[in-house]
């Protein structure tokens, strides 16, 4: 009976993908490179320039599928792991949730009043801003860029990368640089 329950076990962990985040109690994934803060924008956009690293804001909802395949067959690709962890202050709201966050311009709304303000309809989604926000702006303003979406490893470390390098300030449309990319021009 012991060998049975083993192999039953070791088939069951071999079902389950490598390096996929586990859930936490308010059912989203949770990984390494996500940070715990009060989740106030002003504090972790700091937090964020000392580390070297850009704010990255993701939202997600219990039970979203698409959220699921980011974070078993996107997220730990080690290319984008890496890609994360080395350049990204990643901060992870839910959608639906009641955790206070501040707002650059001083507003503080629980997380899915913040969604709404933000314009966030839909997750995965990726808010991207800046290493300076202007006085008196809200996230949504100040956002680089917002990406909606689950998207494949192609384009996410695409993504990572544009933001990383200011692909935005040069005027060169994501799209084209998705494009050039893959391929090869």
């Amino acid at each position: 009976m012991r060998n049975y329950v083993m192999a039953f076990a070791a088939t069951i962990s071999l079902a389950l993908p490598v390096g996929a985040a586990q859930l936490g109690d308010d059912g989203l994934h949770k990984t390494p490179w996500m940070r715990d803060t009060f989740k106030d924008m002003r504090e972790d956009l700091a937090e964020a320039n000392a580390e070297g690293k850009r704010l990255l804001v993701i939202f997600e909802q219990r039970g979203c599928i698409y959220c699921t395949k980011m974070h078993e067959e996107v997220f730990p690709d080690p290319e984008i792991t890496k890609l994360i962890e080395d350049n990204y202050f990643v901060v992870q709201m839910n959608l639906f949730g009641d955790v206070p966050v501040t707002d650059f311009d001083g507003t503080q709304l629980p997380e899915k009043d913040m969604a709404v303000r933000w314009g966030v309809m839909f997750t995965p989604t990726m808010m991207f801003l800046p290493e300076a926000v202007e006085e008196g702006a809200g996230a949504a303003e100040a956002a680089v860029v917002t990406m909606p979406g689950a998207f494949g490893k192609g384009t996410t470390s695409a993504l990572l990368t544009w933001v990383k390098d200011h692909g935005y300030d040069s005027g060169e449309h994501f799209q084209k640089y998705l494009a050039s990319r893959m391929t090869g021009n």
